[in-house]
């Protein structure tokens, strides 16, 4: 199916498993990430299948966290200001792929001319202009970067730290194995998620196929939202009901080479304690996670902002690689999956926890569903304190003079060449970026630990080791 099938199949699921189809037309509004679909708003297209005409239709641009929209609808929903609303993505990438192999273009309902009633849209830049001067735009390139810093920070081998997103992915690959709605079931080992073969071959070093998003997919998610009273009225069962508790964001927008700790992501640690001190509990009494999960450094930075046990899973659904990652609307299948999981518990109260990343690691937000209420339903974010807090250093295109390695990664190109590209800082608290071809330095790097090393920047971009 075309997306925009895609989305209104998981819409009537969500209101069949509801126990009331009817609710689709009782919705007044309808909030949406965008995606690759070229519709101008499918969301007046879903309205008028629903027969809910007059929906009000919201597309989050890319660049804004998908908590966001949660948190939006949920808050309406809390102030009176809406009773019904809709939450929906979908892709069908993998579709359009095959048709492109048979030289064909995959049919798409059109809609033009449509736009959306109102449009949210990220309030800062995700690139700084040097990373696209170099073309370091890739995700891959800019997480490989990151998961680097971390394990310098930690003193970690190169050897260790493959060991440690392998066993990771792993655990990973054995989630999805048992999780139906994931996009690949195949049980991978370690080895190979972590060797770089013919299918599986090798994008940022150390980051394989197999340990990457996987976008092209047909896959949708949707949720059903309505007050407390509404659900009443129509006689749903309240054993099944599922609450959100808080969604806390921080949107401190700041570009990867612009971060003076690399390694550290402020916005998750300050989410991550504005949510849970809003329960006062520990993420140890968090019953279930699903931990943003596009590349190793998205999860294994959170890890460390929560203070996890490394060995505790951190997914229902299998994570992006295997579970399957469409563009900007995983964490409404997430939160799928997160509804079905807390309504398996016998008894007790339980909670799960779901977090969004935007960008690279750019913005962060974190969501909390129990099968119990709050008085008080929780959306604030963190921008602020994040913003004043987090350490910024000055980028140099043109920095010469002695220098030190902060992080790196080796790109590798179908055709086989391979680029080094390496994060400089100098002692005034400067910093540059290169790009260097070099294939002698690629598998030196691959195989020597360049982070911390010292060298040169000479006039005309010359390096010069030491």
């Amino acid at each position: 199916m075309e997306p925009l099938n895609l989305m209104a199949s998981a819409l009537e699921r969500a209101a069949r498993d509801a126990g009331e189809p009817g609710l689709l037309a009782a919705a007044d509004t309808v909030w949406m990430p965008r995606g690759f679909w070229p519709y101008s708003s499918p969301g007046q297209l879903l309205g008028e299948r629903f027969g809910a005409p007059k929906i009000r239709h919201i597309v989050s641009e890319i660049g804004v966290l998908q908590t966001t929209l949660l948190g939006h609808a949920a808050a309406a929903i809390a102030s009176g200001k809406s009773d019904v609303a809709l939450i929906v993505g979908g892709e069908a990438r993998d579709r359009e792929v095959a048709f492109q192999k048979q030289g064909d273009t995959a049919p798409i309902t059109e809609q033009v001319d449509c736009p959306p009633d109102e449009t949210l849209r990220p309030q800062a830049e995700l690139i700084h202009p040097i990373e696209i001067e170099l073309g370091l735009v890739a995700p891959t390139t800019q997480f490989a970067l990151l998961d680097h810093a971390l394990r310098a920070s930690e003193g970690q081998s190169l050897g260790a730290h493959r060991q440690e997103i392998g066993r990771l992915w792993a655990e990973f690959s054995r989630v999805a194995v048992d999780n139906p709605d994931a996009w690949d079931r195949r049980p991978l080992s370690l080895e190979e998620i972590i060797s770089p073969n013919k299918t599986n071959r090798m994008l940022s070093f150390p980051y394989t196929k197999s340990l990457v998003s996987q976008w092209t997919v047909n896959q949708a998610g949707g949720l059903i939202l309505c007050s407390y009273a509404r659900a009443l009225r129509l006689g749903l069962d309240k054993a099944r009901f599922i609450y959100p508790l808080a969604v806390v964001d921080s949107e401190a927008m700041l570009p990867m080479s612009e971060r003076r700790e690399l390694h550290i992501s402020l916005g998750f640690e300050y989410a991550f304690e504005r949510a849970l001190s809003y329960l006062d509990r520990g993420v140890g009494q968090i019953d279930e996670l699903e931990l943003y999960s596009c590349f190793p450094a998205a999860i294994r930075v959170q890890q460390r902002a929560l203070n996890l046990d490394l060995a505790r899973v951190v997914t229902q659904t299998g994570g992006m690689t295997f579970a399957g990652g469409p563009l900007n609307n995983f964490v409404i299948q997430s939160w799928v999956k997160m509804v079905e999981r807390l309504r398996e518990g016998t008894s007790g109260s339980r909670i799960g926890m779901v977090t969004a990343v935007s960008g690279f690691m750019t913005k962060q937000g974190v969501s909390l569903l129990a099968t119990d209420p709050v008085e008080d339903f929780l959306f604030d974010n963190v921008t602020d304190r994040v913003r004043r807090d987090q350490g910024k250093i000055t980028v140099d295109p043109d920095l010469e003079g002695t220098v030190r390695v902060a992080s790196y990664t080796v790109d590798h190109e179908r055709d086989g060449s391979m680029r080094v590209v390496l994060i400089l800082d100098s002692e005034g608290e400067r910093r540059t970026l290169r790009v260097v071809d070099d294939k002698e330095l690629a598998l030196e790097a691959m195989a020597l630990d360049l982070c911390g090393r010292e060298l040169t920047l000479e006039s005309g971009g010359r390096l010069r080791w030491s």
